[in-house]
């Protein structure tokens, strides 16, 4: 079978005008960006239309390191919808870098359930992932600035300066630097650190904003540190918000593409879940709803991630509700929960596919929690057999929930026409009762011990002092109510990835807590989690290359 890049090289592409069209978009309301790419207005969104929108999330079990097939499914499911005749948008997330050349190569769905074009997407795409690098970075700049400021000095205390730089790759050399050596010329030497560019605030910020006016409000609110008798410090302290919106201005727009089928898919915004919200903007999700009947959208890693902080944060934000879930599952990650190695994943395996069955039932529960009708995209491999499906099947039967073969990646929507069907009914035939898991307006450690307990199945939280500190700082400054953002391993619903599967009898440790104060969401740091990640032993740029005629390979 062909490679997912020669699958999207082959295809015969339709100009962005086209697309537009197919969705009542004048030409004149584009701004292009080549043939085949363009920026949205956001006077594009209509509130009226977005009530008779269905939302349709997709999320998945606990992850094996390659991944589902969430972008997959999601785009196969879409092109499923618009096959059978409903009127249908994908809205996803823009792919970072550093998984990009790290692990996963390419984040724009595989085989023939892709968006495209395929290598801009999966590269430097519009630009909007380098504008909030360089809005992020831009306020770090003034901070360090303002040290060497005699004049308009605003007292800052460098050993509390909260604020990093942040680089769209994996670094881990980054991680923690020391800046400011030379000399006084070249401000005060502290230690400070890169976070990946996803997981910056700019970037929650960016998804959560819904015009320029609240950008800059929340840049405005962005806690960077203390005075040295205590008092925060803002960005709007130092007049950054208005620069860092002006370096937003196409950014905040969401992105037009298509899919191999040619029906549109809107992408924007791109946080990590595990370190961040995991959800595309609210502007792309809404701006997708006024456009269409139904709209396919992801949350990132598993349901105990990306799906808790969209059904959360996104939505009570937002004020939208979605109408359905769908959970994807594979065999061979089944597998993998069950016992088997990486590299025996292919064989055939019903009995260790059984055992595994128990992190898909606990992310079933979990969705149930929320009171929207779910079901599972079993997302097929060449080396399945039926006797595993069956087992599948069986275990989401007695949950009385459909799991559906789904032949996406093979066949693209027509492969997808079940999955299509059975969401449909679930829409119209059962009816979303969604709610979120708790109440802003909780204490932080309520909330923190909710998401644990009823999502991840802990008994018990515990905080190192660290993280006492940052409980009281929370509380001193006002900002119990915000929702939590945890950030916590994808592998495993414990704090620790080598336990897969459903551990039982575990504590989950918060070492430090982050305030993302211009998000407005408290994030909880657990385990090992690092958010300047690092590359594989093999990283996937070794693949890559390109030719005298501008052919990539190696992009996956």
């Amino acid at each position: 079978m062909l490679t997912d890049i020669e699958i999207a090289q082959k295809a015969n592409l339709q100009r962005i005008e086209k697309i537009a069209e197919k969705i009542h978009i004048p030409s004149e309301s584009l701004e292009n960006y080549g043939k085949y790419k363009a920026k949205l207005p956001l006077d594009l969104i209509d509130n009226e239309k977005i009530k008779n929108s269905k939302l349709i999330l997709v999320s998945a079990i606990s992850p094996t390191p390659a991944g589902e097939g969430k972008t997959t499914t999601s785009i196969g499911l879409s092109e499923a919808l618009n096959y059978i005749g409903k009127k249908t948008i994908v809205a996803l997330r823009e792919p970072s870098l550093g998984p990009v050349f790290g692990v996963k190569g390419g984040a724009t769905g595989g085989g023939y359930s892709q968006v495209v074009p395929m290598e801009d997407i999966n590269l430097h795409f519009t630009g909007d992932i380098s504008a909030v690098e360089k809005a992020h970075n831009l306020l770090a700049a003034l901070i360090d600035n303002n040290l060497q400021n005699k004049v308009h000095s605003l007292n800052l205390d460098p050993r509390t300066i909260l604020w990093k730089r942040v680089m769209d790759m994996n670094d881990r050399a980054l991680r923690k630097i020391i800046v400011g050596l030379g000399g006084t010329a070249n401000s005060i030497p502290r230690e400070t650190g890169f976070d990946i560019t996803v997981a910056s605030e700019v970037m929650a910020i960016l998804c959560l904003s819904q015009s320029i006016d609240e950008l800059k409000e929340r840049f405005a609110n962005i806690l960077i540190g203390f005075t040295k008798d205590k008092s925060p410090i803002y960005a709007k302290d130092l007049k950054a918000h208005g620069a860092m919106a002006v370096l937003m201005k196409d950014a905040i727009r969401p992105n037009l593409v298509q899919t191999l089928e040619g029906n549109p898919a809107i992408i924007h915004g791109g946080p990590f879940a595990n370190i961040a919200q995991g959800t595309n903007s609210v502007l792309a999700t809404k701006m997708a709803m006024s456009l269409v009947d139904y709209v396919v959208t992801e949350a990132g890693f598993g349901f105990d991630l990306g799906a808790e902080k969209f059904l959360n944060i996104k939505c009570p934000a937002a004020q939208i509700t979605p109408n359905a879930i769908v959970i994807v599952a594979t065999v061979r990650a089944l597998k993998y929960h069950g016992g088997v190695n990486l590299k025996d994943l292919k064989n055939p395996n019903p009995d260790a596919v059984l055992k595994g069955t128990v992190n898909l039932q606990k992310h079933l529960e979990n969705a149930q929690k929320y009171g929207v009708p779910t079901v599972v995209a079993i997302n097929a491999f060449p080396t399945d057999i039926t006797e595993e499906y069956a087992v599948i099947q069986e275990i989401c039967q007695k949950m009385g929930i459909k799991a559906i073969v789904s032949n996406i990646f093979a066949e693209g929507g027509k492969g997808g026409i079940d999955l299509a069907n059975e969401v449909l009914r679930l829409i119209h035939e059962e009816k979303s009762q969604y709610k979120p898991l708790y109440d802003w307006k909780n204490t932080v450690e309520n909330k923190i011990y909710t998401i644990c307990s009823e999502i991840y199945g802990a008994e018990k939280v515990n905080y190192t002092s660290q993280a006492e500190k940052d409980l009281k700082l929370i509380q001193s400054l006002g900002y119990e109510h915000f929702p939590i953002c945890m950030a916590k391993t994808q592998y495993s619903f414990s704090d620790d990835p080598k336990k897969l599967g459903r551990p039982q009898n575990f504590e989950i440790t918060v070492r430090e807590i982050a305030i993302a104060s211009g998000a407005q969401f408290i994030i909880p740091i657990t385990g090992e989690i690092m958010r300047m990640p690092g590359l594989p032993n093999v990283p996937a740029a070794e693949n890559m290359d390109i030719d005298n005629h501008g052919i990539i390979t190696g992009l996956f």
